[in-house]
């Protein structure tokens, strides 16, 4: 890049355009130099790190800013921010840490994209989205949301900005109802008083999803003019009927619809425009990568510029990038849908056991689609024995849940055709695992819960590379079962497995688990056991759903990325006559 003067005049007026375009900015960003010196930063990135915008302008932004989850600065050659700006191109990353005054850091979405400006030559502007934090709002400071100055006309660098954080913004969030909220919250007032959302549900009809104005500082939602509106006529002229057609963006005035109605959504259209004061709008369709997914209108009743064919063309590009954010967070929810579905159908009911006392949670990883490969079972067998399982399917996604059902569905096979020790049925499980199953690897811990005629209860159970069971005896005394270990399911080695026995003391409770439970990232599993032990010896005179509860909760890491699943079975409290003879569950 080409050093100016400090003082020359379009260093100078370079400069003040870039502070312009950022302080009109509601999300943390900054402009940087090809070689990463921050030349200026939004008001809102200042409050959210903590420090004065002066302190910052002049410092490396990579040496500044990134940093690591722990706080640590990030490799150069590992920063993809970095990256892009060398290289001149748009990136743009769903995580990273962004170091704050305090020391502490934030965890943010990011983009990147370069830009030419005389005066300054080649820049990159870098916007961050604050991932949102346990009460589900965003990171951001208040004050970024606040009001910003309407403006006629934008810059074509503002211009870039906004685009820049529309796509940053709305492709950080996978909830179609998030997304749209943000969007709602970039056009007004910044380019508009109103924004209106139309959107085309699955069966064709049209829903007014959002009527949004700023009130107070603060962009609201108009109820009463939201809901369902009337079919798209296939013919109609008229702007927003050929927007939910796919057709081209538009002006439009009151007097567009002022004239004699050609369909009901013009005269819906009559009563938007008579209830918001709006003078003038603009209303382009909002495009998937398939079909036309609705249409936003943007309307201005305060500004008094009435919008013009410049405002089109940036409408259109708003709305393309819009369209994939919604195509990427629809697919999403269909996805989680299946995925929930599935998983319904895929864990078992538990089965009545006289006597005993049966609990089993499932807990999906957080950024998941709410399936996965973790698993547990239980089911009665002819001869009166219970088998319990645990498992977990290597993986995060609907393979690793079809790979779940079938393992589930060959130990059941297995375990009533054979009924043999759990030892022999993991055997035969692992080389169906090698040849006709499509499971990569697994663990899995198999049991088999028998109870002697005089009432003394048995666990006998072999241990597939699995984290081991967890006893605890009524007077809170909790160790874990060791015995019974061997390597874990597709490794084609084909071992001979043992098996480990135990009698179960008489109000003793037995917890099966996956690692999800006590392996974390940030945690060593011997940590996670150590906590696991614990909770439980002081929840054990908690009722068994109580425990079940407790003991997830109290038990799983904060930083926990994997999906849990958990079985617990209760002996009785006092020995007795064996009950009558279990039974599987009625169909």
């Amino acid at each position: 890049m080409a050093d100016h003067e400090d003082g020359a005049p379009p260093r100078r007026e370079a400069l003040a355009s870039i502070g312009r375009a950022l302080d009109a900015l509601s999300a943390p960003a900054y402009m940087a130099a090809d070689s990463g010196t921050i030349l200026a930063v939004s008001p809102a990135l200042a409050e959210f790190v903590g420090m004065e915008a002066a302190e910052m302008v002049g410092q490396d932004g990579h040496d500044l800013l990134h940093r690591n989850e722990y706080g640590e600065t990030v490799a150069r050659a590992r920063c993809g921010i970095r990256e892009a700006g060398l290289t001149r191109r748009t990136a743009q990353g769903d995580r990273m840490w962004v170091g704050r005054a305090d020391g502490s850091v934030a965890e943010v979405g990011w983009l990147a994209t370069g830009c030419r400006m005389e005066g300054l030559g080649t820049l990159a502007l870098v916007i961050f989205t604050p991932r949102p934090g346990p009460d589900g709002e965003e990171g951001a400071p208040a004050a970024a949301e606040e009001a910003e100055p309407h403006g006629a006309a934008l810059s074509e660098l503002e211009r870039l900005a906004l685009l820049a954080e529309t796509t940053t913004r709305l492709t950080s969030t996978l909830d179609v109802e998030e997304a749209l909220r943000r969007l709602t919250r970039l056009m007004v007032p910044r380019l508009a008083d109103w924004a209106v959302i139309d959107l085309i549900e699955r069966n064709a009809e049209v829903t007014r999803f959002a009527v949004a104005h700023q009130e107070d500082g603060t962009v609201v939602r108009r109820p009463d003019l939201e809901g369902p509106m009337p079919p798209i006529p296939p013919e109609s002229p008229m702007p927003l009927s050929r927007a939910l057609r796919g057709a081209a963006s538009a002006i439009a005035s009151p007097e567009t619809y002022h004239g004699p109605p050609d369909a009901e959504i013009a005269v819906a259209q009559r009563r938007l425009f008579d209830a918001t004061g709006m003078h003038s709008a603009v209303i382009a369709p909002i495009r998937g990568l398939r079909q036309v997914l609705g249409a936003l209108t943007l309307g201005r009743s305060e500004q008094p510029e009435p919008f013009t064919p410049a405002h089109l063309a940036l409408l259109e590009d708003i709305t393309r990038r819009a369209g994939l954010a919604l195509d990427n967070a629809r697919l999403y929810e269909r996805q989680r849908t299946v995925g929930q579905t599935m998983q319904r159908h895929l864990l078992p009911q538990l089965p009545r056991v006289p006597g005993l006392g049966l609990a089993a949670r499932y807990r999906p990883a957080p950024e998941d689609s709410e399936v996965g490969g973790d698993w547990y079972d239980a089911f009665v067998l002819g001869d009166g024995a219970l088998v319990l399982a645990v498992g977990d399917v290597v993986g995060h996604d609907l393979e690793a849940a079809a790979g779940m059902a079938q393992l589930r569905n060959m130990l059941r096979a297995y375990s009533w055709s054979e009924q043999s020790p759990p030892s022999k049925i993991v055997e035969w499980l692992d080389l169906a695992c090698l040849n006709i199953a499509e499971v990569s690897m697994a663990t899995l811990i198999c049991g088999r819960l028998t109870c002697s005629a005089d009432g003394h209860y048995q666990l006998s159970w072999t241990n597939a590379g699995h984290p081991p069971p967890l006893l605890v005896t009524p007077d809170g005394e909790a160790r874990y079962l060791p015995d019974g270990h061997g390597p874990l399911l597709g490794l084609d080695v084909s071992p001979v497995r043992p098996d480990g026995v135990a009698v179960l003391p008489a109000g003793s409770t037995v917890v099966l688990y996956t690692d999800g439970l006590v392996e974390s990232p940030r945690d060593s599993i011997d940590d996670g056991l150590d906590r696991l032990r614990r909770n439980a010896a002081a929840l054990v005179h908690r009722d068994l759903d109580d425990f079940t509860d407790e003991l997830l909760e109290s038990s799983r890491p904060p930083h926990n990325e994997d999906d849990v699943a958990m079985l617990a079975v209760r002996i009785p409290a006092e020995p007795g006559a064996r009950p009558p003879r279990w039974r599987p569950p009625a169909r």
